[in-house]
């Protein structure tokens, strides 16, 4: 069964097989496995839905988190919203391939002499770009989980977009939540204009706080590698030729199918041919009550 573009498409697979979708572990989408359950916090404000959202507050909260100005910044309804927003300010952009495809899906046009667009760490390969690395947008979707830090400090702020994903940060790509840092005010507020009035829900914006409370990012990073790096021996002790990562996920190398055989097992990754590479599976880093399930999975399907 062929990956959805993007992943996250359990749902749709459980359908197809006439299956619940409770019984697959989808590990295609990369979210932070050691989040705090975010539906305990919603429960106890759903009478927010009521109102029509006010982003302010929430807003000003995410700002004094990653330590900017609260003019620079504007919350979004996902990353992708926000990936949509910056591009849509632009008459084309540099994308170098394997890269995330959202990028080139919005922008109007694709040059080489172009503003250059990146994700950091990349996807999909995970790597953390190196010190003195150039973009006029970088994607810091990943860079929390990656690093302990909010945000690249390294990066030039009078001259770059930084792109953020509170959805993957806290595991709970159904909320949505991201946000954009924009380079100065008059950019802040080209991108305010353009987008749609109460794009994030009121809903969503009433657990920022309550979330940044329980948001420890050093200690994440720390776990997650640690997370990662046991799951990439357990999978590489079956056999599998596997790649580490600086993100939350490893690379599967040279194991054609290998999406197929493992949904037989209970658990979904990322084909990566959308990527141009083909052979090539990223496998998000399961939580921990999940790691035993998901290293028998790869166990029972074996490598080729």
């Amino acid at each position: 069964m062929a990956s959805d573009e993007h992943g996250g498409d359990a749902g749709a697979v459980a359908a197809a097989l006439g299956i619940e979708r409770s019984s697959l572990v989808d590990l295609s989408m990369s979210m932070n496995p050691v989040a705090p359950d975010v539906r305990r916090l919603l429960a106890d404000r759903l009478d927010t839905i009521a109102d029509y959202p006010d982003a302010t507050v929430a807003t000003l909260a995410v700002a004094e988190a990653i330590g900017v100005d609260g003019s620079l910044i504007l919350l979004t309804n996902g990353g992708s919203e926000a990936i949509a927003l910056v591009a849509s300010t632009m008459d084309a952009g540099h994308v170098v391939e394997p890269e995330f495809s959202l990028y080139a899906r919005h922008l109007r046009a694709l040059d080489p002499r172009a503003p250059r667009w990146r994700s950091n760490p990349s996807n999909p390969l995970g790597r953390l770009a190196e010190a003195g690395a150039a973009a006029a947008v970088w994607d810091e979707a990943f860079w929390p989980i990656a690093t302990g830090t909010w945000t690249d400090r390294r990066l030039d702020d009078q001259h770059v977009w930084r792109l953020g994903s509170l959805t993957k940060l806290w595991a709970c790509p159904g909320l949505r939540l991201g946000y954009v840092i924009a380079p100065d005010e008059q950019s802040a507020d080209s991108i305010r204009r353009r987008q749609p009035r109460w794009s994030v829900s009121s809903l969503a914006l009433a657990v920022v706080e309550p979330m940044l409370e329980l948001t420890d990012l050093a200690t994440w990073s720390t776990t997650i590698a640690d997370l990662r790096r046991s799951f990439a021996e357990a999978i590489g002790a079956q056999g599998f030729s596997v790649r580490d990562t600086d993100a939350n996920w490893i690379l599967v190398d040279d194991e054609p199918g290998l999406r197929e055989r493992l949904i037989r097992h209970g658990v979904l990754v990322r084909d990566c041919c959308n990527f141009g590479l083909a052979g090539v599976s990223r496998v998000a880093v399961p939580r921990a009550d999940e790691m035993e399930r998901v290293v028998r999975a790869f166990q029972l399907a074996g490598p080729t």
